[in-house]
């Protein structure tokens, strides 16, 4: 089922926001002190190409630790972000979700692309993985929260 939805979703205009993505991300490599920006933007352009059985999740999230793009750093390249892509991005995924919204077998691509409109306001610390890995690894931040909070009881 994921193969077929991401089929009609590549075919039915899931190709463009990929490129609109890999178009931010080649012109965040062209100036040099983007790059950083470009290779989330390559990620996240990928994720947009094929998105169903994918999830977007925080690298810190996903391994408990914190990295540049996780922390105080992150949260400013984000700020950043969001003022030169983020917004247009998020503002061509939401013109695509409504006009996917329009039809009743649209519903998941539209559902998709509100998904990649937040992802597009703030995608870096962020990392693609399969939905099952994504989930294991919020199971397992679960269980270490709760063993920790029966610790200090």
């Amino acid at each position: 089922m994921r193969t077929l939805g991401n089929f009609l979703w590549f075919i039915l205009g899931g190709v463009f926001m990929g490129l609109c993505w890999w178009f931010f991300a080649l012109i965040a490599f062209v100036s040099i002190i983007g790059i950083p920006w470009g290779r989330a933007c390559f990620v996240m352009g990928k994720f947009s190409f094929f998105p169903f059985g994918r999830e977007a999740i925080s690298r810190k999230e996903l391994t408990l630790n914190e990295d540049i793009g996780t922390s105080g750093l992150g949260l400013i390249g984000n700020i950043i972000w969001f003022l030169f892509a983020g917004i247009w991005l998020a503002i061509g995924h939401l013109v695509h979700a409504v006009a996917c919204f329009v039809t009743i077998i649209g519903i998941p691509f539209a559902i998709q692309h509100l998904k990649l409109a937040g992802i597009s306001l703030s995608p870096i610390g962020k990392t693609i993985v399969v939905t099952e890995v994504a989930q294991a690894a919020r199971m397992k931040n679960a269980e270490t929260i709760v063993s920790r909070m029966r610790g200090n009881i």
